[in-house]
């Protein structure tokens, strides 16, 4: 099962004179990802270089560093401790020596794998989306059955017979949330895993 951080970690270490810092943050999607960069990136340094994993959906910066030996480094370290949802950023200040494409490449996915190697991490869940209609009778009963199932609603909506509710919840427990809702409601819960016409 994929794992993200519990949270917000950071790593420094000095190679040949040049300060790196690694900063590292659980992340929902793109936006977060480039927020936590703003947040953290260092104005005077030499180089704020990032890579984040969110999913298929992948991006890193070697920011000013020659190409390959930053971002994707970065990015290897994420996909080898097996993360996911997740931004890293690498800070460099120069300390006068220069350390080839190949110390490069070392110095950041290293400080990058260092950081996230002892950090606090969480399980990802699959999460389910599913639409439930029902009538007002029922309202009361499909929220106990949704708070025990860890079902959040997103979204509601009414007709003249009652309700749909849009609900996310862990994948695993929307079986147990049908039979809950079935029992409680002698099955006039209807339950679907499309969005309704």
């Amino acid at each position: 099962m994929p794992e993200t951080l519990a949270s917000a970690v950071s790593h420094r270490q000095e190679i040949r004179h040049s300060r790196f810092v690694a900063h590292a943050a659980p992340v929902d999607d793109a936006a977060a990802a480039l927020a936590f960069l703003a947040q953290v990136a260092v104005a005077d340094a030499t180089h704020n270089c990032w890579a984040y994993r969110i999913g298929a959906d992948y991006r890193s910066s070697d920011d000013g560093e020659p190409a390959g030996t930053a971002g994707r480094p970065i990015l290897a370290a994420i996909d080898g401790q097996g993360l996911d949802r997740l931004m890293v950023v690498v800070t460099r200040w120069y300390g006068g020596i220069k350390l080839g494409a190949g110390g490069l490449v070392r110095a950041y996915g290293g400080t990058a794998a260092e950081c996230l190697r002892t950090a606090p991490r969480l399980p990802l869940t699959e999460m389910a989306t599913a639409w439930l209609h029902c009538g007002f009778d029922d309202l009361g009963a499909v929220h106990n059955a949704m708070a025990q199932c860890q079902a959040l609603k997103e979204h509601e909506d009414f007709d003249a017979e009652g309700a749909w509710l849009q609900v996310s919840l862990p994948a695993d427990r929307l079986p147990g949330l049908k039979n809950q809702l079935r029992d409680a409601t002698r099955n006039r819960v209807h339950v679907r895993e499309q969005p309704p016409a």
